[in-house]
């Protein structure tokens, strides 16, 4: 199972973001408790165990409930969660080492540094956008940005899921039909910062920037729509984010 903005577990755990945006916490508990009560799947699992673990006051639980997202992410161990692993493992050594379990601690923050979390480059990458483009066309950094219209990007933005490709043009300024294009990086690219263990933990969404060109190689058609409600949420809650772009 991947990453889909449609999924109801991910969607509680987006409502609990927001809340904790607000500066509610308590309203924030009750959302990820109630995804995680809804979890069938270890990726649904693994997300929603991660954000009560946050919001747990003693250590001892938060160290458990941290243990049981990691065991979660073991299990599926793929593309969707590698680059969770070494904040993961950090977290859990900072519980260790609150606790006074040195030696626990050192192997944990040992594991966290270890891990390589320089993105995968396996599978098709998409970038979902309003324009009107042909196959051979170069997508290149520079343009203005979908969300901050002041500011001019260095990099131009993709990722390994269709899904999120399809809510990106969605999202995207423009009156043109939304187009998700198939596209190949010419030159290295790495995960996007604007996202990785900022919204969820490491990339799930598989989003990544480069400064070199996306070449566009095909389009693609099959894609999950959102409703005009689900878009309206989205929209508004891009309108809040008071965050400041990694750019």
């Amino acid at each position: 199972m991947e990453f889909n903005p449609s999924n109801n577990v991910v969607k509680r755990c987006l409502q609990g973001m927001s809340m904790e945006d607000k500066g509610k916490p308590e309203e924030a508990s009750e959302l990820f408790l109630q995804a995680w009560n809804e979890a069938i799947y270890d990726f649904e699992k693994f997300i929603s165990a991660y954000y009560v673990a946050r919001h747990q006051k003693n250590v001892s639980d938060r160290l458990r409930w941290l243990e049981a997202a990691l065991q979660f992410a073991l299990n599926i161990n793929d593309d969707s969660v590698k680059s969770a692993f070494p904040s993961l493992y950090a977290n859990i050594a900072k519980c260790y080492e609150d606790l006074s379990d040195f030696d626990k601690a050192k192997t944990n923050y040992e594991l966290a540094a270890s891990l390589n979390d320089k993105p995968s480059a396996k599978g098709s990458f998409y970038h979902g956008t309003k324009a009107d483009l042909s196959v051979g066309d170069l997508l290149i950094a520079g343009g203005n940005s979908n969300y901050k219209a002041e500011l001019k990007m260095n990099h131009i933005y993709f990722t390994a899921l269709v899904n999120v490709a399809g809510l990106a043009a969605a999202l995207a300024k423009g009156d043109g039909r939304e187009r998700v294009y198939i596209v190949e990086p010419t030159g290295t690219f790495e995960n996007d910062p604007n996202v990785t263990d900022k919204k969820f933990p490491g990339n799930p969404t598989r989003s990544y920037r480069s400064q070199a060109p996306l070449k566009i190689v095909g389009e693609a058609t099959d894609w999950g729509r959102q409703t005009p409600e689900e878009l309206q949420k989205w929209r508004e809650k891009l309108a809040n984010n008071q965050g400041e772009i990694i750019n």
